[in-house]
């Protein structure tokens, strides 16, 4: 019962932000929709238009909804780490009496949630701006982008358990940021092991979903095996290693310094 009224308090914590907040909840709506826009002109004048060009752009589109969610999804946890010990809380939020990780991960869910919904109105604005409207199974994409955020969140634990040691993590953040795109576009084709790698399987998935229709049903098995386990697998590893440096940083009094 505890548990849930603390996700309800969550949830309820990020509605007011968004809302009080509004300018930068807008302004990052209207940073995103701008990037996407030169990209949409930037492949229109290379692929010329044709059956390329809408190739290209169903591809775009779609990477492009998945690099939002990535982005938001592996800093989220760093960002409030470094936002507590800032304000001197970091400490307090330690000392839950429902647990320093149930915390986190019902504040991280709350956010995914809602980054999800936001990122439905950021695709359905990029569609009617293209004029190509790809498919929108609910049913199909909710499960996929859940799995497939999960084993980014597994990466982001492993930098928020760095955030709680050394506190200052962002040029790592930057980095990564690279390093999922090149993921999101890994030619899996060539190698088929980096299917196992995050993000990579779970966005051929989501993409074969909107583009081509396919419903979660008609998936294999085994593709959906893989996008669960790894997304379980990440999630699970990543959570350790914050659980091990969660106790490197109360053993050396971290917790309560910024």
């Amino acid at each position: 019962m505890a548990t849930l009224v603390m996700i309800k308090a969550m949830f309820k914590r990020y509605a007011i932000e968004l809302r009080r907040y509004y300018f930068n909840t807008l302004s990052m709506l209207v940073s995103f929709y701008l990037i996407f826009i030169l990209l949409f002109y930037g492949v229109q004048s290379l692929a010329n238009g044709g059956q390329q060009f809408g190739d290209a752009l169903n591809g775009m589109v779609v990477g492009f909804m998945v690099f939002y969610l990535t982005v938001y999804s592996y800093a989220e946890l760093s960002w409030v780490l470094v936002g507590e010990a800032s304000q001197g809380t970091l400490e307090q939020l330690s000392m839950s009496p429902l647990g320093f990780g149930r915390v986190l991960l019902a504040r991280i869910f709350a956010a995914l949630v809602y980054r999800i919904v936001i990122m439905f109105l950021l695709l359905l604005l990029m569609m009617w701006t293209t004029g190509r409207w790809m498919a929108f199974d609910l049913w199909t994409l909710i499960p996929l982008l859940l799995f497939t955020m999960a084993s980014v969140q597994g990466v982001g634990f492993v930098m928020g358990g760095l955030a709680l040691v050394f506190k200052q993590i962002q040029a790592s953040l930057g980095i990564l940021q690279f390093v999922f795109v090149a993921l999101i576009a890994a030619p899996i084709e060539r190698f088929p092991a980096l299917k196992f790698l995050p993000l990579s399987w779970g966005t051929r998935l989501i993409g074969d979903s909107m583009i081509n229709g396919t419903h979660i049903w008609q998936v294999a098995p085994a593709d959906l095996a893989v996008v669960g386990v790894t997304g379980v697998g990440y999630f699970a590893a990543g959570f350790f290693v914050f659980k091990y440096f969660e106790v490197v940083a109360r053993d050396r009094g971290l917790l309560g310094h910024y």
